[in-house]
């Protein structure tokens, strides 16, 4: 893969993990503990409030995920084995790679299922 190619995911890789932490701190007061109070707060109220929480915490354990998957896409750039399918070591397609520069598998491997 020839160095501008290269760079140009780095940069990528880089910018979306910047964007997904500056979200980190809206999702924190999605996150905050339902108030029980009800007298405050109908039945219905409270259900609705749980299920908003629940929906925060499953994004911000994506979000997590993925930054972990950045980082480790930064790590094999500076390794110079960004690229390569972490189960076959055949390179993957950039079309993939284009779609999504964190992919650790190529199609045919992705496919199979098989965990790492």
């Amino acid at each position: 893969m020839d160095e501008a190619r290269l760079e140009s995911y780095r940069l990528r890789l880089v910018e979306w993990r910047s964007e997904l932490e500056g979200l980190a701190a809206d999702a924190k007061v999605l996150e905050q503990p339902v108030a029980l109070d009800q007298s405050r707060v109908g039945r219905l109220s409270r259900m609705d409030a749980l299920q908003i929480q629940a929906m925060a915490s499953a994004t911000v354990r994506r979000r997590i995920e993925t930054v972990e998957r950045i980082g480790a896409a930064l790590r094999r750039i500076e390794n110079g084995d960004f690229g390569l399918c972490l189960m076959c070591e055949e390179a993957i397609d950039t079309r993939r790679l284009d779609v999504d520069p964190a992919v650790t598998r190529c199609i045919a491997c992705a496919r199979s299922g098989k965990p790492r």
